[in-house]
Parts: C-alpha cells; structure tokens; sequence
C-alpha cells in the first residue's frame, strides 16, 4: 500500500482500531534505537501548558497498555507504568503505509506497528 501524509484526526482513527492489539514502538533519536513491546489498551493525548520555555513538549500522545522495553543487552525489562508517551509538536508529521504508523518529529522518528 502506499504510504501517505495523514491529518492528526485520520491518524487518531486508525490508531484507534489496534486498541486491544499487541504494537511494537521503535523510536529512532540521533543515533539511538529504542524498541518497545505494548499490549495497547486505548490512546489519549495529554497537553501540559505549563511549559514556558518550550523545551517540553504541549501535547503528547499516550499509548496506554503493559509492555516492555529492549535494554542495552538486548534483553526486555517491563516499563515503568503502563504507559508509553510521544511527544507532539504543531509540526509533526503522521504516515500511514496500511502496516505501520509513521510520526516524525523535530527530535525522533517512532514507527508503530502490529506485532505478528
């Protein structure tokens, strides 16, 4: 399928449909590879408008669930609350390919997708 730009709506919908599925969540930052095992529960989004120097992000997108993290060797440790958050920014970007969800950020990519 091809892979196309979404809005933060159409995105929201179709997260949405995995509630209740097992999601893999790599995040790429610099250099850096993050992988994440979640038993999606539900999203929310949060947005914190304490934040005046603008170092944190206003909104974030919480994907609620169990899971667990890779660690450096290569083993899985459960995260610390059942919680994974994204940052979220006016500028971010939301992809679509019909296997995974892409959102780029000015400070990481994260990919989501099914896991088999």
């Amino acid at each position: 399928m091809k892979q196309h730009f979404l809005t933060i709506e159409q995105f929201d919908d179709l997260l949405k449909q995995w509630n209740g599925n097992s999601v893999k969540v790599l995040k790429y930052e610099m250099d850096d590879l993050d992988e994440t095992i979640l038993e999606l529960s539900s999203i929310s989004y949060s947005t914190d408008t304490r934040d005046i120097d603008g170092y944190e992000a206003m909104h974030t997108l919480n994907l609620n669930g169990d899971g667990q993290i890779q660690t450096v060797a290569s083993q899985f440790q459960p995260l610390p609350s059942a919680l994974y958050e994204i940052p979220l920014e006016d500028s971010s970007l939301y992809e679509f390919d019909g296997n995974r969800f892409i959102i780029s950020t000015n400070r990481a990519v994260y990919k989501i997708e099914l896991v088999e």
